[in-house]
């Protein structure tokens, strides 16, 4: 992937999280996106009162993982860095 390519990449899926954040926003929480590997792998950081909550893996995989692979197929994953 180039460069430009995962600029374009990065700020897709950052608009297709925008679907997610009213949600996570409502109880004080946000997302980032930190990264998109060479093989479609986001990675994400969560944000407010989402950093260390204990329904972030609920919310990663009813949430975040299935908004994005409906909006983007070609994402593999997603992966939180905290």
């Amino acid at each position: 992937m180039t460069p430009d390519e995962k600029i374009s990449l990065i700020a897709r899926v950052d608009s297709a999280l925008d679907d997610v954040r009213p949600h996570l926003a409502v109880d004080g929480g946000n997302i980032e996106v930190v990264d998109v590997s060479d093989a479609n792998i986001v990675e994400i950081k969560w944000l407010g009162a989402c950093n260390g909550c204990s329904m972030t893996a609920m919310t990663m995989k009813a949430g975040v993982e299935e908004t994005l692979r409906r909006r983007m197929p070609e994402i593999a994953g997603v992966v939180a860095v905290n």
